[in-house]
């Protein structure tokens, strides 16, 4: 569980790192950034002091990144445009808990006890009260129904990606590899972004494609148009690299690394909710960055999801 506590702490960290990344560097740049540098740092851990590729459980890992790094993270990138940043992270947290629980109970046969479901509903409708558009704070957007089906997409890709990821350590222990340590959470995060990597840049290099021949856009239009270059604010180059290494060390680096350990300990029904308080967390860490202040209501719904945590962990 503490490692799940780890987790939430990164991907809070890391919401802040991404939102400077992306104003330097576009959208598709910041989030393909984030990746190459995960990608190394974690390649460096892997093939060094951790498994690399011999574990009996890669396959499985390689799979978790293409659903939940890969369909995950794109069903995210797309719903964001037509349903904003709280909706988004309010359909895909809130769904992919209760999906990886169903899946690992039917799949792999982990049963969750009737006080832990309630305990792990407690944190998610914390965070639903901390995040739901309402009408003095509205979506940023003109909230659009295909949006919806994005939404559910991302929800998908992290609660099934999670699951996948429960499969991988149960193949490893089987194996006789000890799979609960910090070094195998690292290495098989190091599979998953690899594979999440591929599978992104094969994805946009097809886009690319597609646009180039649908439109006759030469290739540099294209990128540009698929990068949103008008969202990038120009600054120091020093100072936006370091964001850049900010947003890949916080999130797939540890964050991704983290939530890797608590899936080897503990089900995905445990681990997700405790991660989905990532959004909460990061309001604080907001507030103390950037001076944004929090209105009550995500107050309210930070207790209640704490004090769901606090009793989750108590009740195992």
């Amino acid at each position: 569980m503490f490692a799940s506590f780890l987790a939430a702490c990164f991907f809070a960290l890391n919401a802040t790192c991404a939102s400077h990344s992306v104003r330097d560097f576009g959208p598709l740049r910041a989030n393909l950034g984030r990746l190459i540098v995960a990608a190394v740092l974690l390649g460096l851990f892997a093939h060094t002091l951790g498994h690399g590729f011999t574990s009996a459980s890669v396959g499985w890992f390689l799979a978790s990144g293409v659903i939940g790094m890969g369909l995950g993270d794109l069903g995210v990138y797309a719903a964001l445009p037509l349903l904003g940043s709280r909706l988004t992270v309010l359909m895909t947290q809130c769904l992919a808990a209760p999906l990886a629980a169903l899946g690992e109970w039917l799949w792999l046969g982990t049963r969750l006890t009737a006080v832990q479901m309630a305990w792990g509903a407690l944190i998610l409708a914390g965070v639903a009260i901390a995040i739901t558009p309402s009408k003095s704070s509205p979506p940023r957007v003109k909230v659009q129904p295909l949006g919806f089906l994005f939404g559910v997409i991302a929800a998908c890709g992290q609660g099934f990606g999670a699951l996948v990821s429960r499969k991988g350590v149960n193949v490893a222990t089987a194996a006789g590899e000890v799979a609960n340590t910090a070094t195998f959470g690292l290495t098989a995060a190091y599979q998953r972004i690899l594979a999440g990597l591929a599978f992104v840049i094969v994805w946009f290099v097809v886009l690319r494609l597609v646009s180039r021949s649908a439109a006759g856009l030469p290739a540099e239009s294209s990128l540009k148009a698929a990068n949103d270059d008008a969202t990038i604010v120009p600054r120091s180059r020093t100072r936006a690299w370091g964001w850049m290494l900010a947003n890949g060390l916080a999130g797939p680096v540890l964050g991704v690394g983290c939530y890797q350990w608590a899936l080897a300990t503990t089900p995905s029904g445990l681990v997700l909710p405790i991660a989905a308080t990532a959004p909460l967390l990061s309001i604080p860490i907001a507030f103390w960055l950037e001076g944004d202040r929090p209105p009550r209501r995500a107050i309210l719904g930070g207790i209640l999801a704490v004090g769901g945590c606090i009793a989750l962990t108590a009740a195992r």
